[in-house]
């Protein structure tokens, strides 16, 4: 488990380093210029993202259960997952009727694909990756609203409903890979509940 906890210290705190210390990601701009940032936060992402699957891959099953969830739970996750999916699309979309309404729709996905896993899972690693994604993604939302009022960032706006279809139909195809061997080939478990 203090596996688990440090290596979402490192992935989130890296992806909070905005909200932790304001100043440091344009000083580091300033320094290395912002490709070389970006490559740097991006290789950095990917190499913590590793770290936190392996992590919790070695933390599965060692501590048995907080809480026993209800077969229908998982359902209700599976359900929950789809309009997950369909959010974190139009994230990358062009601004269709969900983009600008939900106005930051990969903080949404994140949130629901949390609290899906919650309910669906009660052992303490599963709670403790869960939750912590939740709270990050809240602690996100807190810091985009500020970011929001000081100008630094803008609202996306309505571009067209045609990328509202399109989210929904890609949404419904990742959904669909993720169930049919996705899920089971990355995180090796079936979402698919039997019985």
């Amino acid at each position: 488990m203090r596996l688990l906890i440090l290596s979402l210290i490192l992935f989130i705190g890296l992806h909070l380093i905005r909200v932790i210390a304001p100043g440091f990601r344009q000083q580091m701009i300033d320094k290395v210029g912002k490709p070389v940032w970006g490559a740097v936060h991006g290789i950095l992402s990917v190499v913590t993202l590793l770290f936190l699957a392996y992590a919790f891959n070695e933390a599965r099953g060692m501590y048995g259960y907080l809480y026993q969830p209800p077969i229908w739970t998982a359902h209700l996750a599976l359900t929950l997952m789809l309009i997950a999916m369909i959010c974190l699309v139009a994230g990358f979309l062009p601004a269709g009727h969900i983009r600008a309404k939900l106005k930051f729709p990969l903080l949404v996905a994140i949130k629901i694909w949390a609290l899906a896993h919650l309910l669906a899972n009660g052992e303490p690693e599963a709670v403790v990756l869960f939750g912590s994604f939740l709270a990050w993604a809240v602690l996100l939302r807190i810091s985009m609203k500020q970011r929001l009022r000081k100008g630094e960032i803008t609202l996306p706006v309505f571009v067209s409903a045609k990328y509202d279809l399109y989210s929904i139909v890609i949404g419904i195809v990742l959904w669909g890979l993720i169930i049919w061997k996705l899920h089971a080939l990355v995180i090796g478990v079936s979402p698919i509940v039997m019985g």
